[in-house]
């Protein structure tokens, strides 16, 4: 089963209805947006187990435990370039007469592949908007309705990091393949990944402005219940500075000064 994130802005909501979202450096408080919990999400923690019906007759209604994250590990993070003419067939199948617009920026191979997707294509037109193809063998596809739906939405100033499509997804026992991608300002330097609540941070492929992740995730569980870890972006700016987080700037649209 898949599961990917739904982010979003409160002025677009009534017409966006999956992924991305834009992100900037905290300046001042924001209210962000909530993100449906009938899923665990990129950008949150899974929501409590609905309390269950009281019983026939009366009495207190019985409070389910809340399902909690597996423990997990990052088996894998390297990523294998797909070579030219797999990407030109990946961007042809995914984007169809629009493919001759675009050139990819970022086409790699994923560390496990699954059932469906085993890398991730990043591609731009002359007007700087991205598109992102799911890729398995020389075929691609998009999460987005229609692919090149991504493009720039959200984009506005004073914005560091926008995200695309991400999401994770089965890939064997106990093990799980996560994909994602964005693009960023050039104020950021360096992107890198978080997952869940381990500290550790993996770099981000980064090419003319996009940036894309993948990840094997061994669960540790192959319990139906438990939720794979959310992956936190993170953007750095020319002296090392931490100049975004995703784990404590989930939504914010806040603008620079």
């Amino acid at each position: 089963m898949r599961i990917r994130p739904i982010t979003l802005i409160v002025a677009t909501a009534a017409v966006i209805a999956t992924a991305g979202g834009a992100a900037t450096a905290a300046t001042s408080s924001s209210t962000p947006t909530p993100t449906p919990t009938a899923v665990p999400t990129a950008q949150g923690q899974p929501s409590a187990a609905p309390a269950a019906p009281a019983a026939a007759g009366g009495g207190s209604s019985v409070t389910r435990a809340p399902a909690t994250p597996a423990a997990f590990s990052v088996a894998g993070t390297k990523t294998v370039p797909i070579e030219a003419g797999a990407v030109a067939r990946i961007l042809a199948s995914c984007l169809g007469s629009d493919a001759s617009r675009y050139h990819a920026v970022i086409a790699v191979r994923a560390p496990v592949a699954a059932q469906e997707t085993d890398g991730v294509v990043i591609a731009v037109n002359s007007a700087k908007q991205y598109v992102q193809c799911e890729s398995k063998g020389d075929k691609g596809r998009s999460m987005s309705v229609p692919a090149t739906f991504i493009n720039d939405r959200l984009w506005g100033a004073g914005h560091l990091i926008e995200f695309f499509d991400s999401f994770s997804t089965p890939a064997g026992a106990g093990q799980l393949l996560s994909v994602g991608a964005g693009h960023y300002t050039p104020e950021v330097a360096k992107v890198t990944i978080s997952y869940g609540d381990d500290p550790t941070q993996y770099p981000a492929v980064m090419a003319d402005g996009a940036f894309a992740y993948t990840a094997a995730i061994s669960t540790g569980s192959s319990d139906p219940k438990s939720f794979p870890p959310s992956p936190y972006v993170h953007a750095y700016d020319a002296d090392g500075k931490e100049i975004y987080n995703q784990k404590t700037q989930p939504n914010t649209k806040n603008t620079h000064p």
